[in-house]
């Protein structure tokens, strides 16, 4: 897994999220606001995590709630428009995940450079937003037909808010993704945003495949990453990063330092 090195500097990685405010489109945009603040935040939020030190970023449309399953048309232009805005200011590596949609997250990633996305790419799931279900075989094709065939591709195979249809072992789910779809990226998430990845799933899941990398997706802080990291080759990190821990606030550069020097320390003595 050397390519991990080689897309986000350094093995072990986390990646930042960068979470945009509701967009024009999505039921809570502050249209007195306008986008002017979203970009705002956003700049905010990107600045603070590259000067606390994360080895990538992730834009992702997370208050966008509730989600849809096809992205609309002003989402992706939206978001589109913030990150070409704030291209020259994004020192790290950087993804997009269009929540939940990897046609969209694809075609958003193809035209800013991102280097990856992250998406619910197969199964099929009573969740929140209804029947979800997939077609990775489609997603996969449209990659190649729109060059965006170096966009490493992480495949969400917990979903937030959702379950299998029908009951399967999460080391059958781990094995047979990797052998029909070949992942760059598996993921292990909690049931929302920042609730804890089960350490006991992402173990049983690295332990499946150990030749694919395996994420912590979420719910790590800075008093549990040394324990993930100890089991898988990264983690996505979004909440612990807001202003007194809460998904809803902005982020805090402080608690940002904070957690990456535990990190950086855990890595030294690897």
């Amino acid at each position: 897994m050397s390519w991990i090195k080689d897309v986000y500097g350094t093995e072990k990685p986390i990646i930042a999220m960068c979470h945009l405010q509701a967009m024009p489109g999505d039921p809570y945009y502050d249209k007195g606001k306008g986008m002017k603040d979203v970009l705002d935040k956003a700049r905010h939020d990107l600045l603070a995590l590259q000067n606390g030190g994360v080895d990538a970023v992730m834009f992702s449309n997370e208050f966008s709630l509730p989600y849809l399953t096809k992205v609309r048309t002003e989402t992706v232009a939206c978001m589109a428009r913030i990150i070409g805005e704030l291209k020259d200011e994004i020192s790290v590596p950087f993804g997009v995940n269009c929540l939940w949609d990897p046609i969209a997250s694809l075609d958003l990633a193809a035209a800013t450079d991102a280097k990856f996305i992250r998406e619910i790419f197969t199964g099929v799931y009573a969740s929140d937003f209804g029947l979800w279900n997939t077609n990775c075989g489609e997603v996969v094709r449209h990659q190649h037909e729109i060059g965006a065939e170096n966009v490493r591709l992480m495949f969400n195979i917990v979903p937030e808010a959702a379950q299998y249809l029908v009951d399967r072992p999460i080391e059958s789910i781990a094995k047979t993704t990797v052998f029909n779809c070949r992942p760059d990226v598996l993921c292990v998430s909690g049931a929302t945003a920042g609730s804890a990845t089960n350490p006991e799933i992402l173990e049983k899941v690295k332990k499946t495949v150990p030749e694919t990398a395996v994420f912590a997706n979420t719910g790590c802080r800075v008093n549990t990453i040394e324990k993930f990291l100890s089991i898988a080759d990264g983690a996505v990190v979004g909440t612990t990063f807001k202003i007194d821990g809460k998904f809803e606030n902005l982020t805090d550069e402080a608690r940002v330092r904070e957690f990456m020097d535990t990190v950086k320390a855990f890595r030294d003595r690897k």
